[in-house]
């Protein structure tokens, strides 16, 4: 009887911690008997008919995976590798799966002796990891280990994906030095960072440092325009002026482009097609959301003939394979160690695959099935609440315009004396940044304390 093996494949982004789940999924399928192979770079060699098991795999052992845990990236490196139907994504917004692709997929996993599979991943690692184990039939038993900064994977509560409270702690520290740096040198910045559909990471960064003002995907419309978000950014810029202040940082989420538009109008906007990646989503990489937005800004300042200095900055590649801190480093143990289990646990039904939880302190299986959306086929990616009490914190601490600010005739005057304009233009100009469901100074003040029995 050949032995169980079990594969590893790492896909999308990387994530600090990543080397911790293999590491500990390793150790602890040895420790069971299985042989363990770790495979490279994602999916991406795995749907090739050019697989080669001598180039794209290796052997996984425990003395060579016992330290690894402390470093950040990939021993088995990672990519962005779509098992969906290329085809399919240009006419309709309901994904499916590209069968000769994870066809191949399947035979170069059962042609390496894979009978369990442990994927690392985000949302779409997750699409894949499912695809796999529906086509697979139950030959192959696959569990998925949430991965990403973004935190964007549907797990409950506010159960973090591993990876993101690294990402922040090290944001959160980038964005420190840059608010010296903007307080010595009396300027602005501006400053982008990942989080393709959710906030979690702009606010989590913004929220720890005390950012002058975070902007999230979450607080926009689908039909939002540069000039809104410029309007929300000028006037906190007016604010702070008013407070004597000529300095501030300004967090952004990338996420936020796609309001702005799809591929189409996002081509329009920059006058140059933006590509999408290899699971149909524009590249945010080549949205220069805090250069459009630096533009803008300078201009408008122009015009009034005033003077202000903005640095647009991108913060995401530093943060992606930072060292994992204490918590994702515990965090990552427990997640490669259950991983096993849940693959190794016979009397537990799998198909079409499950993803690994931990709810206080239990492993707890969540099916992929749980984690779909129906209206598109993917895998569901949970948002900010921006009703929650978490977020009105940190929009407490923020420093934008209010409700307040257009009550107060003094406050209003003073921010219309910065901005060279009368009360009333001022208002008229720029009220409409205040919207009915924003979280305003009332709001704050009281908002609920939810008690649990």
């Amino acid at each position: 009887m050949k032995q169980p093996t079990m594969g590893i494949v790492v896909g999308g982004g990387p994530a600090p911690g990543i080397n911790g789940v293999i590491g500990a999924a390793a150790i602890e399928a040895v420790n069971n008997g299985l042989r363990v192979v770790g495979i490279y770079d994602g999916f991406s060699h795995l749907v090739s008919d050019d697989f080669d098991a001598n180039t794209h795999t290796r052997t996984l052992n425990i003395k060579e995976m016992s330290r690894i845990h402390f470093d950040g990236g990939s021993i088995l490196r990672t990519a962005r590798a779509s098992l969906l139907d290329q085809k399919a994504l240009e006419t309709s917004t309901v994904v499916q799966p590209d069968r000769d692709r994870v066809e191949r997929v399947v035979t170069n996993l059962r042609g390496l002796g894979v009978t369990h599979l442990l994927t690392i991943g985000g949302d779409d690692t997750a699409l894949s990891a499912r695809f796999v184990a529906e086509h697979s039939g139950g030959r192959i038993r696959v569990v998925h280990v949430p991965k990403t900064i973004d935190n964007d994977l549907p797990l409950p509560g506010d159960i973090p994906t591993f990876g993101f409270s690294t990402a922040r702690h090290v944001g959160a520290s980038i964005i420190a030095s840059l608010m010296e740096d903007s307080r010595t040198t009396s300027r602005w910045y501006v400053v982008v960072t990942m989080g393709r559909n959710a906030g979690f990471l702009a606010l989590g960064i913004g929220k720890s440092a005390g950012a002058t003002i975070t902007l999230i995907p979450e607080e926009f419309g689908e039909s939002t325009t540069v000039h809104d978000v410029a309007d929300i950014l000028e006037g906190a810029m007016l604010k702070r002026r008013t407070m004597g202040r000529r300095d501030g940082v300004a967090v952004l989420a990338e996420g936020i482009a796609y309001k702005l538009g799809d591929q189409k109008e996002l081509s329009n906007l920059l006058g140059k097609d933006v590509p999408v990646d290899a699971a149909g989503h524009p590249r945010l990489s080549e949205v220069p959301l805090a250069q459009i937005l630096k533009e803008e800004l300078c201009r408008r300042f122009a015009e009034r003939g005033d003077s202000i200095t903005i640095v647009g900055h991108v913060l995401g590649y530093e943060l992606r394979c930072a060292k994992p801190k204490t918590s994702d480093l515990g965090y990552t143990r427990d997640l490669g160690h259950g991983g096993v289990r849940l693959l190794l646990d016979s009397t537990m039904e799998l198909p079409p695959g499950v993803m690994v939880t931990m709810q206080n302190g239990n492993l707890v299986p969540m099916s992929f099935e749980d984690m779909i959306d129906p209206t598109t086929n993917r895998t569901r990616v949970r948002t900010v609440d921006l009703e929650s009490y978490s977020y009105s914190v940190a929009r407490a601490y923020m420093i934008r315009l209010e409700k307040a600010d257009f009550e107060s005739p003094a406050a209003l005057a003073a921010l219309a004396s910065e901005a060279k304009m009368t009360p009333h233009k001022f208002r008229e100009r720029y009220e409409h940044v205040v919207r009915e469901d924003s979280v305003s100074d009332a709001a704050r003040r009281a908002c609920p304390i939810v008690l649990t029995t």
